[in-house]
């Protein structure tokens, strides 16, 4: 899957580590109300390109997961700033 790698030279390889890298960040520093928004920009950053096929939880299950990530979000960033807005889409 990743044997486009190995024809590339060292500059190509510099060039496509810092295009991920710049992918991962833009993906970590996400906050507010875009933690919980699907991310396929993050997916582009592949080679391989495939037709989006995700799968929708119904609402209830999909809000209990949703619940979770919030309370898993506590757990592990006890003392992240409170983003208070309303989501406007």
């Amino acid at each position: 899957m990743d044997d486009d790698l190995q024809t590339l030279d060292r500059e190509s390889l510099v060039a496509e580590v810092e295009r991920l890298r710049a992918g991962i960040r833009a993906h970590r520093d996400t906050s507010g109300h875009d933690l919980c928004w699907h991310h396929p920009d993050l997916w582009d950053l592949l080679p391989e390109k495939t037709e989006l096929a995700i799968a929708v939880p119904p609402w209830p299950k999909f809000m209990r997961g949703c619940i979770q990530y919030r309370q898993s979000l506590d757990r592990q960033a006890p003392g992240a700033p409170v983003h208070d807005k309303e989501f406007n889409g």
